[in-house]
């Protein structure tokens, strides 16, 4: 006993010390293509976690599933049914990366992670009046990622933001703050570092080894940030985030008092000072001299933050967009990461980051590397319990609001005019609009895990009862369906076209006569399609992506 005992420890070790060595050659090759870095990857997953789970894998995904996936994640709608023929049909073995390639390059990829964006900033807003800047930053993120701009550049942005609201939309993450020394470090800790360092404001973090001063020694290159309203003809216009150097005492944020530099407070004594604290970054354990002016002090954050020294920041960003696209990320939540926190597979993501940063941090690189692995590629399943093999399958995403809204205007035809919010740089959250309407309804924090982003009451009544909605299904006008019922009079073929725009695919045999058979007991063609229509954008495989 004691030899087999041997026996498998050894084993063990040498597995272990296998997958030690592949990741380090791995890590150090010549940087490889998305195709090659995928294979890299998917190599090591399958040393660290699916080596014993091949019974438990989910196949590969058929190509109108992956032309579905493909198109929602990086544009935010489903293609059309021409478009769906074309990708079926094509036999380029390559089809599925030059797809990729090409959705990459739509302008759409640009807004579509804006606004995802847009969202994982705004979702925990503490100033109401942050949403005016919403406008500017979707814009300016729309552009940033469409150029192909570093995600290291985008967060030095954020990090050393100032200027108008509704102009600079970089200031979002800090006007979302109020400006507030405190509350910004959380969320820079958070957003770019995957780790809430906020639990360590008041004491020591409970279940991770930051300490309340490293809290405090980030909070400290913050202090000298303001938020102040901009006047124009007497009227607040909005607001603006400015730097203060040389004020002993200043308008801080919001107009609030504040402070120069940044105190630790006196838990003991609520009402003192509290001990001045020096900016020092937690990551690299290093220093800000004395004497930096704000700016100065931000800039050295910003790049100590993205320096490839610091081992949080790639690692963050390859997190979030590995859970976005394969459905689950190695850390969960996907803003919890840190050194006391359990990685699925430390490995995968160890190298992910290392190319990553080897390829300057390019975001669309990244995409089309998660997109090339077998892990992206495989069908879908619910998501598995916890002591479940991590990534034997993809995992369905409920839509955000706007890729809902976007995919019902295409599979309905509804008609756009009055989408908009209603005042300067609201972008959809205000002003009354439909978009407003389906942020306000079925938006949710993206950084929340997708088991705990539940459908509610209010959103199945929107559905059922929209009047927009209704008018797009009804048959009688001049809509998708009255058309299509007009120009089609083989059931069976305005049953496969519908299928088609709504969920992207085929339907099923047995579908097929379900819908033929509604068809012919209701009695009424056109009232009969309205149904089947209804239940199509309803049903569970329109509202997410599977």
């Amino acid at each position: 006993m004691s030899t087999r005992r041997s026996f498998l420890a050894l084993s063990g070790s040498f597995a272990l010390l296998s997958t030690t060595i592949l990741a380090a050659t791995l890590a150090a090759a010549e940087k490889p293509t998305p195709s090659q870095a995928a294979a890299n990857a998917d190599t090591l997953l399958a040393e660290e976690v699916l080596s014993s789970a091949s019974g438990e894998k989910a196949a590969r995904c058929d190509d109108a599933t992956f032309l579905r996936r493909a198109h929602l994640d990086l544009v935010g709608c489903s293609p059309t049914p021409e478009e769906i023929t074309e990708f079926v049909l094509d036999p380029d073995p390559d089809k599925r990366s030059k797809l990729v390639d090409r959705l990459l390059a739509s302008e759409s990829f640009g807004q579509n992670w804006a606004r995802y964006w847009r969202d994982v900033i705004m979702s925990r807003r503490s100033e109401p009046r942050a949403l005016l800047a919403a406008g500017a930053l979707e814009k300016y993120l729309t552009e940033e990622f469409n150029k192909g701009t570093s995600w290291i550049d985008i967060t030095r942005s954020f990090i050393t933001a100032t200027g108008d609201v509704q102009e600079v939309g970089a200031t979002a993450l800090i006007m979302a703050q109020e400006g507030k020394a405190e509350e910004t470090t959380a969320e820079v800790a958070r957003i770019f570092l995957g780790i809430q360092i906020q639990c360590a404001q008041c004491h020591d973090h409970p279940t991770d080894r930051w300490k309340r001063q490293q809290f405090h020694e980030l909070a400290a290159f913050f202090p000298r940030i303001a938020v102040r309203p901009v006047q124009q003809d007497g009227n607040r216009r909005s607001f603006e985030v400015v730097s203060v150097n040389r004020e002993q005492r200043f308008r801080g944020p919001m107009g609030a008092r504040g402070s120069m530099e940044h105190y630790m407070p006196d838990l003991d004594n609520p009402t003192a000072r509290g001990t001045l604290v020096q900016p020092k970054f937690f990551a690299n354990n290093r220093t800000a001299e004395k004497g930096l002016s704000d700016e100065e002090r931000r800039t050295l954050l910003s790049n100590w933050l993205t320096s490839d020294t610091n081992p949080w920041f790639a690692k963050a960003f390859v997190n979030r967009v590995w859970s976005e696209l394969v459905g689950e990320g190695f850390y969960e939540p996907v803003d919890d990461m840190g050194p006391d926190r359990q990685c699925s597979a430390p490995k995968t993501l160890e190298y992910l980051a290392d190319q990553f940063e080897k390829n300057q941090c390019n975001v669309k690189w990244l995409y089309a590397t998660v997109m090339s692995t077998e892990a992206y590629q495989r069908a879908s399943r619910d998501r598995r319990a916890p002591d479940g093999t991590p990534f034997a399958a993809n995992c369905p995403q409920p839509l955000r609001a706007d890729q809902l809204l976007d995919n019902l205007v295409l599979a309905l035809g509804i008609d756009t005019r009055g989408f908009g919010g209603g005042g300067r740089g609201f972008g959809p959250y205000g002003g009354g609009g439909m978009r407003a309407v389906f942020a306000q309804t079925f938006g949710y924090d993206p950084s929340l895990p997708r088991d705990e982003v539940a459908a509610s009451i209010p959103q199945a009544l929107y559905l059922m009862n929209s009047p927009q909605i209704g008018a797009a299904i009804d048959g009688r006008r001049d809509t998708e369906l009255g058309r299509l019922l007009s120009t089609v009079s083989d059931d069976k073929e305005v049953v496969f076209e519908l299928y088609l725009k709504c969920l992207a695919r085929e339907p099923r045999p047995a579908e097929i006569d379900t819908c033929l058979e509604h068809v012919k007991s209701v009695g009424d063609r056109r009232e009969a399609f309205e149904d089947i229509v209804w239940s199509l954008v309803n049903s569970s495989e329109f509202l997410r992506r599977k």
